[in-house]
């Protein structure tokens, strides 16, 4: 009996929901199928296995496998009396959402904030009726990536949020 054969179906129907979730973050669908897979294992698993489980080729699940690790969503584990590499998913889902807000999310929030604050000064003092709309709107989207920087990294360091400031901000946007 092949592994696809011994994997569970709803091990399998798991591995699909989770790919799909993840493909909808802006990762690769695979990328979730595959830790899921580890993640509901009670055992490492190589990547033959993991390629036999999921239908996937030799050099896929190697390209995945490298993703996982650089992300920290999978790790190498060893296997008593096996040569070959093995893998087990990170079980900390906090662990691994934090990671991808703090290095993903956050930057572009940053990123952004800085777009904003550099448009704001170039519009400098000019006061014409549109450029005042313009700078107004633009201190309204500064403000919003500040407020969303700051609860973001509130999250991340596990202190509770309230979010009526982006409420807040987004009225004011309203009457300008």
């Amino acid at each position: 009996m092949s592994a696809k054969e011994r994997v569970d179906p709803a091990v399998l129907k798991v591995a699909d929901a989770v790919g799909a979730l993840i493909e909808g973050w802006g990762f690769k669908r695979n990328m979730g199928r595959m830790w899921a897979v580890m993640y509901l294992e009670d055992h490492p698993l190589s990547a033959a296995e993991l390629g036999e489980r999921l239908g996937l080729s030799t050099g896929s699940v190697s390209m995945l496998l490298t993703e996982l690790l650089q992300w920290g969503i999978v790790k190498k584990a060893w296997v008593v009396g096996e040569r070959r590499e093995h893998y087990e998913a990170e079980t900390s889902i906090w662990k691994m959402v934090s990671r991808v807000f703090r290095e993903r999310e956050l930057n572009w929030i940053k990123t952004a904030l800085e777009g904003f604050e550099a448009a704001g000064k170039e519009l400098g003092g000019k006061t014409d009726a549109r450029r005042k709309l313009i700078a107004e709107r633009i201190t309204s989207l500064t403000e919003l990536a500040r407020v969303g920087a700051h609860l973001l990294e509130a999250v991340l360091e596990g202190e509770s949020i309230d979010a009526l400031p982006l409420k807040t901000i987004g009225e004011l946007a309203k009457k300008t």
